[in-house]
């Protein structure tokens, strides 16, 4: 299923992915450093919800208390519990 996250804190608005039990692919941001972003999306794609909150959950850019990644953590964990509800 697709989903739209709406981020806080950060340059990005909307993180946008696909989540396939328990996968995560086709990641977007929408706003942000196109680049670095484009990068995080392609290193991270097939991993799972468990493994990219692993890795990016705490990360923060410069004096804000979280990152763009630190949001992919928190959309993708908002999606599987989401999923969860609907089993």
């Amino acid at each position: 299923m697709t989903y739209d996250y709406q981020t806080q804190g950060t340059c990005s608005q909307i993180i946008r992915f696909d989540l396939d039990d328990n996968r995560v692919r086709n990641i977007q941001f929408f706003g942000g450093c196109d680049g670095n972003l484009k990068a995080i999306s392609a290193l991270v794609d097939g991993w799972t919800v468990e493994e990219i909150e692993s890795k990016l959950t705490g990360i923060h850019c410069g004096p804000r208390s979280t990152s763009c990644g630190d949001q992919l953590a928190q959309a993708v964990r908002a999606a599987a519990n989401e999923e969860a509800k609907r089993q």
